[in-house]
């Protein structure tokens, strides 16, 4: 499993615990709503500044987005 399907999961998971849409989360971190459910799939990669901004929408370090957890 790559970086970008273990964020994808990570960041599905973390959304869903915060009982948060991906509407949601898009208007907290400025970002589209379509482009955080091409994250959440897998379809894109996230720059770095990306992650920040999800990972301070969200409450979490970015390293909880990017760690492989199990």
């Amino acid at each position: 499993m790559d970086l970008k399907e273990i964020m994808a999961i990570n960041l599905r998971r973390i959304r869903h615990d915060k009982q948060l849409t991906q509407e949601e989360l898009a208007d907290s971190a400025g970002l589209s709503a379509r482009y955080i459910g091409a994250i959440e799939r897998a379809d894109v990669s996230a720059s770095v500044t990306v992650l920040g901004q999800i990972a301070e929408a969200l409450g979490v370090e970015p390293r909880e987005l990017v760690t492989k957890s199990g």
